[in-house]
């Protein structure tokens, strides 16, 4: 099937990959050396200490977990073939007998034990395993473990298939941890070979993957934090996939031959955040003021040419327990500038605005700097690499930052609590260091609330909430634009923006 016609046919081919996860091996080899283009280097390749996106793309070719989530969220068995519910705060899961680590080393269910408390023990993925209770992770023989949580617990399946899930093998990681995560050694389809920092990485067929070794032999991910260049390079053939191309590139890459443009929805909220414990962030009104001093539309239809929908709240309407009557923030200098003068900055004041390298987020830097102007705020834009950006906002001590949040469980719970949670302050998720005691009581109150009914009430409450103390700037929902090569076949972008690469063949 060429990328054209697939491009068409989109979504509706979820329904056929879920039906090849059965068969992840290919019959018919393709012995060539598949190429992406990243928008950065990955932070760290250990799936329990590192929660951003690029190192996710890179980790979760390479690990698996005892879940699959498919693009619609539905959840699927993988290194678990079943589970069953004991009871609101325990499940038991039958983990497969047939696997082995990249060394060579059977996957055990002790291995299985060891990942989950460690993930729920680690300040990283304990936003999203931390309901776990690490002493009620336990074997109940060679084939079964028991998995319990702290409280009632309703999206513990959807976590488990985050990242955060993944499996590694206990003596390796025993041994070195540090150096595990240079090294990592998963389950996957695909091994790691070697790592040149800022270069490549280079991973290889697993021939001894339990479902049968996939059809690429080589898949490499390069980091090419520039925009232009990232298409420069699927242009000359460099790379086949390109992910993350800027909005003001789409009409070259429709006018291209031999390269395709992949575009659909995604679950990424982008915001520009506040430190709220950092005056004058610490106001309520001058965080409302700039809500209001921005227009959306400027964003959208000039940086993002129009691939993108306004954002009225923290998460996008396609997650489920998304708010139904957001109204959101529209474009208002009147009343922004009465908010400021009410706070006492009618003159406005100086600050900053972190930013990594994107070009895309730079582009929107520049935009809400000249807006924010009119009512006197005066932001000085400061562009950081990666890394360099996440200890950054990690740390407390920034004004202003654009970053965007992906809400990969599809769940309402990983949208809101690790971002508004204020035990959740820093690289856990809530680099706005937000603090409201009733969004805290509300969150702990949803994650266990059997009633789905019940439970929308209460995310409902938390959005009004947040909406109202804005502790971000609500700005756009994006889509996952993505280059191809017209060579490659069977790549379906994943609106988490974590891609599945098993099924790839080159032309």
């Amino acid at each position: 099937m060429s990328m054209k016609r697939f491009r068409k046919l989109g979504f509706a081919l979820g329904a056929l990959s879920l039906l090849a996860l059965g068969a992840c091996g290919n019959a018919t080899s393709n012995d060539a050396e598949l190429v992406v283009a990243l928008t950065g280097d990955p932070v760290r390749l250990d799936p329990h200490r590192a929660n951003d996106a690029v190192s996710a793309t890179a980790i979760n070719s390479i690990f698996e977990r005892l879940i699959r989530q498919d693009e619609k969220g539905g959840l699927h068995p993988w290194l678990a073939t079943e589970w069953m519910r004991i009871d609101d705060r325990t499940y038991e899961f039958t983990i497969r007998q047939d696997v082995v680590f990249h060394n060579g080393e059977p996957m055990t269910v002790e291995d299985v034990v060891f990942s989950l408390r460690r993930s729920a023990t680690s300040s990283v993925t304990a936003p999203i395993t931390g309901g776990l209770d690490p002493e009620a992770i336990v074997v109940m023989d060679e084939s079964t473990v028991r998995v319990g949580t702290f409280e009632p617990f309703v999206p513990l399946l959807s976590h488990l298939a985050h990242t955060a899930g993944n499996i590694v093998p206990q003596a390796l990681v025993e041994s070195d941890e540090e150096a595990f995560g240079q090294n990592p050694v998963g389950t996957g389809a695909f091994k790691f070979e070697s790592w040149q920092p800022g270069e490549r990485i280079q991973l290889v067929r697993f021939d001894d993957y339990y479902d049968g070794p996939v059809a690429l032999e080589r898949l490499a991910f390069r980091p090419i934090t520039e925009s232009t260049n990232r298409l420069i390079e699927l242009e000359t053939g460099q790379v086949h996939i390109a992910l993350d191309v800027s909005p003001t590139d789409l009409g070259r890459i429709d006018s291209a031959d031999g390269i395709e443009l992949l575009r659909n929805t995604n679950l990424r909220i982008n915001y520009l955040g506040f430190n709220t414990q950092m005056a004058p962030f610490d106001d309520a009104r001058i965080r409302q003021a700039i809500n209001y001093a921005i227009d959306q539309d400027v964003i959208i239809d000039g940086i993002m040419e129009g691939a993108a929908t306004r954002a009225l709240g923290p998460f996008s309407s396609e997650v489920w327990g998304y708010n139904e009557n957001l109204t959101g923030y529209d474009f208002n200098l009147e009343r922004a500038r009465e908010l400021m003068a009410e706070a006492g900055f009618e003159d406005g004041f100086e600050t900053t605005i972190y930013v990594d390298t994107d070009i895309t987020r730079q582009n929107i830097a520049t935009v809400l700097h000249n807006q924010l102007l009119a009512i006197g705020i005066r932001a000085q834009i400061v562009p950081l690499e990666w890394a360099t950006f996440l200890e950054a906002t990690s740390s407390g001590n920034h004004a202003m930052f654009i970053l965007g949040w992906t809400s990969v469980t599809f769940d309402a719970d990983y949208s809101l609590f690790p971002l508004f949670h204020s035990q959740q302050f820093g690289a856990s998720g809530n680099r706005a260091f937000y603090s409201n005691p009733d969004v805290d009581r509300l969150l702990e109150a949803a994650r266990g609330e059997l009633d789905p009914t019940a439970r929308q009430a209460y995310y409902n409450e938390v959005q009004d909430i947040i909406v109202d103390d804005a502790p971000w700037a609500f700005l756009f929902v994006g889509e996952s634009l993505i280059g191809a090569s017209s060579s490659v076949n069977g790549f379906t972008p994943n609106p988490t923006a974590i891609h599945n690469f098993n099924y790839v063949t080159l032309d």
